[in-house]
């Protein structure tokens, strides 16, 4: 009888457990497993460092060189017909900024490398521009510059019409600030 007794007790006292036993198929953690923990404010700074880092690393590597005609000034930049390459001849060089009277010609069947320090073709919005005393940019005028990518820029061309181009700064430091706030949209 005692024998019967222990028997049903250590049996019903196994049916009794709370923790089940678990599926192979069972996706999701047991109840009991220790919550995920979140990262600590040195682990926080550590990967935005290295966030940033990798968009530092990206900028420089898509840096590009601006040589182009102003088509439109914009209180927050300027928009660049650029792949006027022959603008990187002397004197036209020493300066970032040429006037409108200076010759320069966009080759035919020109291609925009992928390397760093490639010519820059084709339409783009070029912002953070050299603030210089008496040199201010006007319309037609030429610029010849190294810029980094900053994203894309929508402007209004005609009337109404809408056009997004590339976005380019002067500045490493705006460029990464900008992919920054754009990662974060």
């Amino acid at each position: 009888m005692r024998i019967a007794l222990l028997f049903a007790f250590v049996v019903l006292s196994a049916t009794a457990q709370t923790n089940p036993l678990l599926s192979a198929n069972r996706l999701e953690a047991p109840s009991n497993a220790p919550a995920e923990t979140a990262p600590s404010q040195k682990e926080r700074d550590v990967l935005m460092a290295q966030r940033i880092e990798k968009i530092r690393a990206d900028c420089i590597q898509n840096r590009r060189h601006i040589c182009g005609k102003i088509l439109k000034v914009l209180p927050d930049g300027l928009v660049i017909d650029s792949g006027y390459t022959n603008l990187m001849r002397s004197p036209l060089d020493h300066s970032w900024l040429a006037p409108g009277t200076a010759t320069a010609v966009r080759p035919d069947n020109v291609i925009e490398g992928n390397q760093p320090d490639a010519d820059c073709v084709g339409l783009v919005f070029l912002t953070d521009i050299p603030k210089k005393r008496g040199i201010k940019p006007e319309l037609y005028d030429y610029v010849n510059l190294q810029a980094f990518p900053a994203g894309q820029y929508t402007y209004t061309s005609v009337g109404d019409l809408q056009r997004t181009v590339r976005k380019f700064s002067t500045k490493l430091p705006k460029a990464i600030e900008w992919k920054l706030q754009e990662g974060e949209k």
